[in-house]
Parts: structure tokens; sequence; C-alpha cells
């Protein structure tokens, strides 16, 4: 299976079985019930609902860990790939940016009802759908590495989680800084994040998936 195919059938398959609308429901549903939580004050809600877009689009970012890796690994496909000559790091590969094909586009687009949910002026708009282009791919960098590490292992979601969330922390500090940073540099930190981790993914996810097939 080339590495284009592979990419083609994971897009595919997560559109298919739903799993490329769960992250963004649930990006939309945490924007909405942060709005009604905090109520009508619309000056708290546009200074606080840049972070809490940022907050709800790694935990998004995070839901379909669990299966990025593990079924392809019970059903043969990691090892069919690797008999065929396929890399691991190729393989990885074409997972990040399945994943990100996945997820990334679609929670950009739905950022614009839930910038209108939470009163977010367009200027911040403009910032916020800017750091999601540019940080998103990190946070499929991070999910793809994250499934590898816990593929076969009892509570991988959960584990999953807690690997991932303290590693994403730069991406989120400096996505949600960029909202009030007028001069760009929370941007360039975060693109230098993102290119560092998205560099990096494909070779810690070969090496993880080797390491399970050992």
């Amino acid at each position: 299976m080339p590495v284009l195919s592979l990419i083609r059938r994971d897009v595919a398959q997560a559109w298919r079985a739903g799993g490329a609308m769960l992250p963004v429901m649930f990006f939309l549903l945490v924007a909405t019930l942060f709005a009604f939580a905090v109520g009508p004050d619309a000056q708290l809600l546009a200074r606080t609902g840049g972070g809490v877009l940022w907050m709800a689009a790694l935990l998004a970012a995070l839901l379909p860990v669990d299966r990025l890796i593990e079924p392809d690994r019970l059903n043969g496909v990691l090892d069919q790939l690797a008999v065929r000559g396929h890399s691991d790091e190729s393989v990885a590969a074409a997972k990040l940016v399945a994943h990100w094909l996945s997820f990334g586009p679609t929670l950009m687009l739905s950022a614009l009802p839930a910038a209108a949910l939470l009163r977010i002026d367009a200027g911040t708009l403009v910032r916020i759908e800017a750091g999601l282009a540019i940080g998103s791919p990190a946070l499929a960098a991070l999910g793809v590495t994250v499934s590898a590490l816990t593929a076969g292992l009892r509570g991988a979601g959960a584990l999953g989680g807690l690997l991932m969330l303290p590693i994403a922390v730069p991406v989120l500090i400096f996505g949600a800084g960029a909202l009030g940073d007028g001069s760009g540099s929370a941007l360039k930190l975060l693109g230098a994040v993102s290119l560092l981790l998205v560099a990096g993914a494909p070779f810690a996810a070969g090496a993880a998936l080797r390491a399970a097939r050992t």
C-alpha cells in the first residue's frame, strides 16, 4: 500500500466512521457551554474566548488518539507495510498527514461559529485562524506520536491524554499568546514549535512502531 494510498484510506475511514466530525462537535460544544456558563457579559467572553478555543482545539485533537495506530497494529496492516519495504517513519508521516486532514481544516471552519458564540471580534478571529493553521499540525504530530507510544497498552486513551497534554503546553501558550500579540512574535514562536514537532514526530513514532513489533 503506497503512502499516499494510506493517507487517502485513513482520511476516508475517519469521515466514514464519523471520527472526523467528533472533534468538530466537541469543539463547538465547548464553545457553546462556555458561552452559557459565562453568561451575557460580552467583554468577558471576548477576553477569554480565544483561550477557550485553543483549549478546545487541543482536546479535540486528542479525542481520536487511541484509533490512529492501534487498529492497524491489530489488523496486521503495519506488519504488511513493513514487509513491503515501507519504513516506519514514512508510515508515521502518512498517519500524521491523514490525522491533520481529518480534523485540522474542519476545526478552522468550526472556529467561525464558535467565535460568534463567544463574541470574538474579527481581528482576534483572524489571529485564531492563523494560529490554528500553524499550530494544528503540531497537535496532529503529537497525537500520532502518543498513539504510537501507547499502541497495545491497556487504557491507551487515558494514558495518551496524560502524555500529550504536558507536551502540548508550548503550543497552547504560544497559540493563546498570539491573540493579544500585535507584533506577531508569538505566532513565530508557535511556528518554530510546530515545525520542530512535525519534523520530529515521524522519527519518534517510527521508533515506537519498531519497538512495538519486536
